[in-house]
Order: C-alpha cells, then sequence, then structure tokens
C-alpha cells in the first residue's frame, strides 16, 4: 500500500495540466458542468442577496453566467489557479458583454490565485460558490478558513466535491498491477462536515449522489481525464512511462467492471453549504448582543399591538 504522504498534490503539476486543458476543457468538461447546474439549482431556494460572489476553482467561467442571472446586482469575482483557465473565461465572456458590464461597474473581476491563501479583505464576499474545486487542495481545512474570513457575516460557502468512491474502478484496476497511487484520495463527506465545523461555519448541510459515466474503452476514459486537466498529480506518482504490458494489465482488470458494453466511471459527488456566523464578540472581547424585533410585534405609541390586533399594555 502506498504511502499516505505519496498522495499528497503537487500543486505545480495540477497548475500545468489545467493550463495545458484549458483550450479543450469545456468540451470535455460534461460531469463538471452538470454539478454546476445542480448546484446553481439549490442557490435558487436560498434567501440571499449577495454584493459580491466569488467563483473559487472557476476555471472556464462555465458557472457565471447562472450567477449573473441569479445574482444580477452582485458583483463577480472569479478564481482560479491556472491562468489559462481565466483567459478562456475571459475570451468567453465576449469583448462587447465584458465592455457593456465594464461601463456599467458589473465587469468580472479575474483572480489566479490559490485558494489556500485567498487575496482578498475580510468579510468582502457575500457568496462563496465552489464547483469540484476542493478535491485539488491539499489542506482543505486552511481553504475553508480563508473562505471564513473574507465572507462577510451571515454569508454564504456552496460548494461540491468528489468523495472516496470516486474512480473506484479505475483505481481498483491501478492497485492490482502497480503498487504507486494513480488515482487522488477524496474526502469523506462527514469529515468534510467536521472540517466546516472546526473552521467556525455555522449550520452545515451535506449531502451525496452518486453519477456514472460511460465509455467504450480505457483509453477513452483516460482522454476524457486529461482532457479536463484531471492528470495523475499526486507527489507518489511514477515519472517515467507506465509500459505496455502494465498498461494492458490494467485494461484486463478494468474490464471486470465492464456492463451492458460500456466500461463505468463512478464519481461520488459531495455537495455541501454552510453560513458565516454573526461575530458575539468585539477584537478587544466585549461581547456583542443582537437585537430583533419580532416580526408579529407593532409597537404603537400606547403600548404593544398583538397579531390580534389589540393594544396591550
Amino acid at each position: 500500500m502506498p504511502d499516505p504522504d505519496s498522495y499528497l498534490l503537487d500543486t505545480c503539476a495540477v497548475r500545468r495540466a489545467f493550463e495545458r486543458a484549458a483550450p479543450a476543457y469545456d468540451g470535455a468538461a460534461v460531469l463538471q458542468k452538470e454539478v454546476a447546474r445542480r448546484m446553481l439549482e439549490r442557490l435558487a431556494y436560498i434567501k440571499l442577496e449577495p454584493v459580491s460572489v466569488l467563483d473559487a476553482g472557476a476555471g472556464t467561467g462555465y458557472a457565471l453566467e447562472g450567477l449573473r442571472q441569479r445574482f444580477p446586482a452582485a458583483r463577480m469575482l472569479a478564481l482560479d489557479l491556472a491562468l489559462g483557465m481565466l483567459r478562456q473565461a475571459r475570451q468567453a465572456e465576449g469583448e462587447f458583454t465584458r465592455l457593456g458590464r465594464r461601463l456599467f461597474g458589473r465587469a468580472t473581476g479575474l483572480i489566479c490565485a490559490d485558494a489556500a491563501a485567498l487575496p482578498l479583505t475580510e468579510r468582502s464576499q457575500g457568496l462563496i460558490f465552489s464547483n469540484a474545486m476542493l478535491q485539488w487542495c491539499n489542506d482543505p481545512p486552511r481553504v475553508f478558513a480563508e473562505m471564513l474570513r473574507v465572507l462577510e457575516a451571515e454569508g454564504l460557502l456552496m460548494f461540491s466535491t468528489f468523495g472516496p468512491d470516486t474512480l473506484r474502478e479505475l483505481r481498483e484496476a491501478f492497485a492490482a498491477v502497480d503498487g504507486r497511487p494513480h488515482v487522488s484520495r477524496f474526502l469523506d463527506l462527514h469529515d468534510l462536515g467536521d472540517m466546516l465545523l472546526q473552521a467556525g461555519f455555522a449550520d452545515p448541510v451535506m449531502d451525496r449522489e452518486v453519477l456514472t459515466l460511460t465509455y467504450d474503452s480505457a483509453r477513452d476514459l483516460m482522454r476524457d481525464l486529461k482532457t479536463i486537466g484531471a492528470h495523475n498529480a499526486t507527489v507518489g506518482r511514477a515519472r517515467g512511462l507506465f509500459g505496455a504490458r502494465r498498461w494492458a494489465a490494467m485494461c484486463a482488470e478494468l474490464e471486470r467492471f465492464r456492463e451492458a458494453g460500456k466500461l463505468p466511471a463512478t464519481y461520488e459527488v459531495i455537495y455541501g453549504h454552510a453560513w458565516k456566523p454573526r461575530p458575539n464578540a468585539l477584537a478587544d472581547g466585549r461581547a456583542i448582543i443582537h437585537f430583533e424585533r419580532s416580526p408579529r410585534t407593532a409597537l404603537t405609541p400606547f403600548g404593544r399591538k398583538g397579531a390580534g390586533g389589540k393594544v396591550q399594555q
């Protein structure tokens, strides 16, 4: 069994893979776009009017238009580790649309940075939307802490990532012929929920679903992963060629999973959202007490008017 440290990600390799994948990404990112669509549907049921929205791990910006439609008055920021992805996002937006948004103060801000070190001020974002990014981060607790820092009080984090059953067929097939890591490790839903609470988020909601893509051959599956930049970027990966003999052995192992003439690729999609709570104390330690007027009580010059309309002294 590989050393657990061998599953750590080489951040430079991750960046290079997505830089190379950027021009062709949109044509192959069927799953990522579908998950983003489902996340946007969930946002429709949440009451929120953010002044600024951060799409963390925006890729080519495929979720930005849906976010703009949901929050037309909000400023949009797109952050990604790979500059090539942001260039595709800018190109997809179009010069005319970009000019109009710039004139009316709603141009998308593009930020090339690591999510574990967000170059944003504290309490500057009302919503952080992050689709299929967290699995590319070595330190999710630090990423959550950064997201909490830049969210305003009562701001929302909504994210998706992949769970341990993701690409299990490929992982098992490689494990049968090679002792090195070939598929990344993915975090469990419960661990992610615990990390949110430890970071300081409130009311986390987590759920999961399993989606399956199918392929004619192992080569088609690997080509799709390469096209979206999902290379093996673990630090323990083999640096040389895999070899024809081991490739044939891996393909033979993968054939065990073939159903109805197709090879499945399982994705365990994890969804989560949580809120940044209002602070209970000032920086000097003094407590903050929040007062809220009951919506069923109206004050009158003569006393308190209840829901029934009678004045109560």
